[in-house]
């Protein structure tokens, strides 16, 4: 494993790289098949986002470019009279470049993502894995929960 690499913030500045490696990503589950929306409505998104600090992200870097990402979105919970109402944190949109998997950037990743949510009290984070993701979920300290409902919506 080597470690060539640093993990910091991500930056309003970033959101360009960051959508093409979402849509990169995207890219890879879907096997390549054309893409239906610009990447200018993801990098909006993504600026947007960082920018007004409703989403956070750590990013993976080596020579000046971004190999991969995590994000965070912070989930408020009510308040309530007989315990605490820490925030929940949704974990998504997790990718290592395939040229630096294996290499320790996404363990990195997830670690400063945890060291963050620990550091400013967050109760639990969640994560909606595939199924190729999961083992990777699991070794970073995520369990599937049996609390956790969920209802699709077909719109």
């Amino acid at each position: 494993m080597t470690t060539d690499f640093t993990v910091r913030p991500a930056l309003p500045a970033d959101a360009r790289l960051l959508a093409e490696l979402r849509w990169t990503f995207k890219q890879e589950d879907h096997e390549g098949r054309p893409r239906a929306q610009p990447l200018e409505g993801a990098e909006q998104w993504i600026h947007d986002r960082l920018s007004d600090g409703r989403w956070l992200a750590w990013v993976a870097e080596s020579g000046g470019e971004i190999h991969g990402h995590v994000f965070l979105c912070m989930v408020e919970r009510m308040p309530e009279p007989y315990s605490d109402n820490l925030p929940i944190g949704y974990v998504t949109n997790f990718y290592v470049t395939p040229a630096q998997r294996n290499k320790g950037a996404g363990s990195s990743l997830l670690e400063a993502l945890k060291q963050h949510c620990r550091n400013v009290g967050f109760d639990t984070l969640i994560v909606w894995p595939s199924e190729r993701s999961s083992p990777l979920w699991q070794r970073s300290g995520f369990q599937p929960s049996e609390e956790l409902l969920e209802l699709p919506l077909d719109t």
